[in-house]
């Protein structure tokens, strides 16, 4: 098992590591579906998007740290700026925020990710109190809809294996 290079250290390498953490969560999202297991399916696919979206963030930390200002102390007292903090956590409450800088497709299919991950804890509800899909079925449309954005922007990258 490789450790998540820390971003501070390796953008790189915690780039490369995020692409593949989004292709294997993708995968099991992908078997999760074909096993009726759409809710499990509906935490992996958002699971992939937020790697993915984590990696793009590596080539907007410039533009992400305008937004994201300031040291966050970690783990054994080290301080890291925010920004970099942000980027290897990628808080569900700032991947909203994070994708709007990204832009394009990562900022209009982050808010269907959301949803998604919003399903996978309350299930369907009819009512869309809890959630914003009447029926599984509702909620795997989406589901697949984020896997087929995810194989597509890791198409973008060759040296995925």
């Amino acid at each position: 098992m490789q450790e998540l290079p820390k971003p501070w250290f390796d953008m790189s390498g915690y780039k490369k590591t995020r692409l593949l953490e989004a292709k294997y969560e993708a995968e099991l999202a992908k078997r999760f579906l074909d096993e009726g297991l759409i809710r499990n399916a509906a935490g992996k696919a958002y699971q992939a998007w937020k790697a993915l979206v984590a990696a793009y963030a590596v080539d907007y930390r410039d533009k992400l740290q305008s937004i994201f200002t300031g040291i966050v102390k970690i783990k054994g007292g080290k301080k890291v700026d925010k920004v970099d903090w942000i980027i290897a956590i990628m808080p569900t409450t700032t991947i909203k925020l994070v994708s709007q800088v990204i832009g394009g497709e990562i900022n209009l299919y982050t808010s269907v990710a959301l949803l998604i991950h919003q399903y996978q804890y309350n299930g369907p509800d009819k009512e869309g109190i809890l959630s914003p899909y009447p029926s599984d079925e509702s909620a795997k449309s989406d589901i697949l809809l984020i896997l087929e954005e995810v194989e597509k922007l890791l198409g973008k990258f060759s040296d995925l294996s």
